[in-house]
Formats: structure tokens, C-alpha cells, sequence
């Protein structure tokens, strides 16, 4: 398994991020536009962020996930805190702790970049992102943030980095 770092707008990672948006619809419903989060490739830039793809040894493209910075803000984010976006693995590699992989890595590096906490909304609809967050140490969050924070079905968790 070969790691790396690539642009948000690789075409790698916009085909990823195409099929999680399509797994949104299928899991939430035809009225699910997806993520209507705006992203922006220069978001992930390191230093103030990273997105990262998993390969196999034949480069095909099986896992991917990103971190943002983001600071005291309207949308509910506090000073420190580097948000999880786009966290997705293929359906036939599902099973083989990629993205618990991808998940460590973003932490470390968020956590090297001086971000003092992770963050990332989900939904009901997603039970096994929301134990993979569980088994790696997320909490709920004291309160919700994000494009989908008034929403009643978010669920909004948090691990501290430090």
C-alpha cells in the first residue's frame, strides 16, 4: 500500500471524491445533493492542510481522506481545530484498515502543522465511519460546526491532537 499526498484536484482525488458523494445520495436519499460543503483545492495545502490517496501496487486508486485547517469561525469551528473531509474507501477495499491508515496520518500531520484538535461531521446513515471514529478516540462534540451543523441528524465529533 503506497500512501501519498496529491492535490485535492488531482484527478484521482476528484474521481474519489465523486464516488463518496454518490455513496451519500444512495445512503441519504435521492434529495441529498452529496456534500454541498465548499472546498477548495488551496484548503488542503499544506501547511494548513493535506489530502491523501491510498494505492495498491498496481496504482489503482483505493482510499482517500483530507484535513483543512480551520479557526474560530460563524460555522462553529474553534481556534486550532483541523477538520476531516472526504475520508472514503472503494467498496472492494473496505475491510483492510485503510482508512484507519489514512486516518493516522492526517492526524499526525495535523498534529505536526500545530492543529490542536480533529473534527468532522457525519450522519446516522454512516455506522461504520462513526465506529471507526469511535475505536480511534472521537468523541461527540460539545457542539455541532460545519456546513451541516443545523441540520438535527449531524453528528459532529472531536479528538484532541495534543
Amino acid at each position: 500500500m503506497n500512501i501519498r499526498p496529491v492535490g485535492y484536484d488531482h484527478p484521482d482525488a476528484v474521481r474519489l471524491s465523486d464516488e463518496v458523494l454518490l455513496e451519500y445520495v444512495e445512503r441519504y436519499g435521492p434529495e441529498d445533493n452529496g456534500d454541498a460543503t465548499p472546498l477548495d483545492p488551496s484548503m488542503f495545502a499544506p501547511p494548513h492542510g493535506l489530502y491523501l490517496i491510498a494505492y495498491d501496487e498496481t496504482g489503482r486508486p483505493l482510499a482517500t481522506g483530507g484535513w483543512r485547517a480551520q479557526d474560530d469561525n460563524p460555522e462553529g469551528y474553534a481556534d486550532g481545530d483541523a477538520e476531516l473531509k472526504r475520508m472514503y474507501v472503494v467498496p472492494q477495499a473496505r475491510g483492510r484498515g485503510l482508512a484507519r491508515r489514512i486516518l493516522a496520518v492526517l492526524e499526525d500531520d495535523a498534529k505536526a502543522a500545530g492543529r490542536t484538535r480533529m473534527v468532522l461531521s457525519t450522519g446516522p446513515e454512516q455506522p461504520e465511519a462513526i465506529a471507526l471514529y469511535a475505536s480511534s478516540g472521537y468523541l461527540p462534540a460539545p457542539t455541532t460546526f460545519g456546513h451541516y451543523r443545523d441540520h438535527e441528524d449531524v453528528r459532529c465529533l472531536a479528538k484532541p491532537l495534543a
